[in-house]
């Protein structure tokens, strides 16, 4: 054991840290409790370096572990631990124990931190969780539109495939500047949507009885869902230009495979940074990702094969390039699909996720090994075509 190793264990709430500092022997050099104003912090940090403190563990607390992290990691190597694994003792009820118990689990080695991205990540980061949760708030606003639309009698969503749809949002217009005659209201309508549906029936369901408390409510709303979606462009301009600054490689590299464009990329680079040396395998990286499927199986029966807990911003991300990618045409994931689907009768969901296991396994080798996505269904044709040139040309030379 090194004799000159002194480590720290730090219990983190919303309103207090709890600071144990333990040497190689396992003896408790200095405990104390702290604020968490950034003065406390500081303190905090000065304390311990004096101490000769060169490692630091905390639990993952909400986002508290945060501005602790930030002010620490400049001065020791840090850690920061899912409590899954870092259950209590038995008897270890104070929080002063449970920062002892940190400390003493880390001078042991019983625990391994977990991946906590540089900096530009982190930031990275920030936007593209912004942009998913304005995403959020985008579609209840625009299903909230839709139902004031509805309780005015107003059908037209039954009959157009989308509500941020031209076609949609042109009647909602002519409606808000105080249009409400319906011959006004059609002619803003698709022709297309038009001779599918037939003239009377558009007709019929544009036809409303709005009040002017109504308008009211439509030009509010409107409002609101045009200021989210300008945050939103704003958001993924700002993740573009630090992901053409910073990571200009792999940002072009991802976007080779099928069903990846800006948004993804820069979404799996928010999210998973472009080192993948925190992830051993790329079992590792899925297994994180939470699209590795549970073993739980009882007397030869299983119980559930339901994804893990993991990522659920990558997972989501994953989820819709799967989607995209199954309907692209002549690659591999659209014929993996076809394949399982239709031929196997397999579910169609469950078969996305594990497109989405195969684009994670290929963005872990395209990162490691700094190489572009290679389709191999397209390489086997390839090959294929040129067996049967082969084939072709030593007949010909036979006869």
């Amino acid at each position: 054991m090194d004799r000159n190793r002194t480590v720290a264990g730090l219990d983190v709430h919303k309103d207090s840290i709890y600071l144990c500092i333990m040497g190689h022997d396992e003896a408790i050099i200095f405990e104390k409790t702290y604020g968490v104003l950034t003065p406390d912090l500081r303190q905090m940090c000065n304390d311990m370096t004096a101490r000769g403190v060169t490692e630091a563990a905390m639990e993952s607390t909400a986002v508290y572990w945060v501005p602790v992290w930030n002010e620490l990691c400049g001065s020791m190597e840090l850690k920061l631990v899912n409590p899954y694994f870092i259950k209590q003792l038995p008897g270890r009820k104070s929080d002063i124990k449970d920062a002892q118990w940190i400390a003493e689990c880390l001078l042991k080695n019983l625990i391994r931190g977990s991946f906590v991205p540089e900096t530009i990540v982190q930031d990275m980061r920030k936007l593209n969780r912004r942009i998913m949760d304005l995403n959020e708030d985008l579609t209840y606003n625009t299903n909230k539109l839709d139902a004031a639309l509805q309780r005015c009698g107003f059908r037209l969503s039954n009959y157009v495939s989308r509500i941020k749809g031209k076609s949609y949002q042109s009647v909602l217009s002519c409606i808000i500047d105080g249009g409400r005659d319906p011959g006004k209201l059609i002619a803003k309508v698709h022709g297309r949507t038009i001779n599918k549906h037939g003239r009377q029936t558009i007709m019929a369901a544009v036809t409303g009885c709005f009040s002017d408390t109504d308008i009211i409510i439509f030009r509010q709303t409107k409002a609101v869902i045009d200021l989210i979606e300008a945050q939103m462009a704003e958001c993924q301009k700002e993740l573009t230009a630090l992901c053409g600054k910073h990571f200009p490689q792999q940002y072009r590299r991802l976007q080779t495979i099928p069903g990846v464009k800006e948004r993804a990329a820069t979404a799996i680079i928010a999210e998973t940074g472009v080192d993948m040396q925190m992830f051993a395998t790329a079992a590792s990286l899925v297994g994180w990702c939470g699209l590795k499927p549970r073993n739980d199986v009882s007397n030869g029966r299983y119980k559930s094969r339901k994804v893990t807990h993991g990522n659920r911003y990558l997972r989501e991300i994953l989820i819709e390039i799967a989607w995209v990618a199954s309907r692209t045409r002549n690659c591999f994931f659209s014929n993996f699909s076809y394949v399982q689907t239709t031929v196997k009768k397999k579910s169609r969901m469950k078969i996305q996720v594990a497109i989405a296991r195969k684009i994670l396994v290929a963005i872990w080798h395209m990162l490691s090994k700094e190489q572009d996505f290679i389709d191999i269904y397209l390489k086997r044709l390839e090959q294929q075509r040129l067996l049967e040139e082969q084939l072709k040309s030593f007949e010909s030379k036979m006869a």
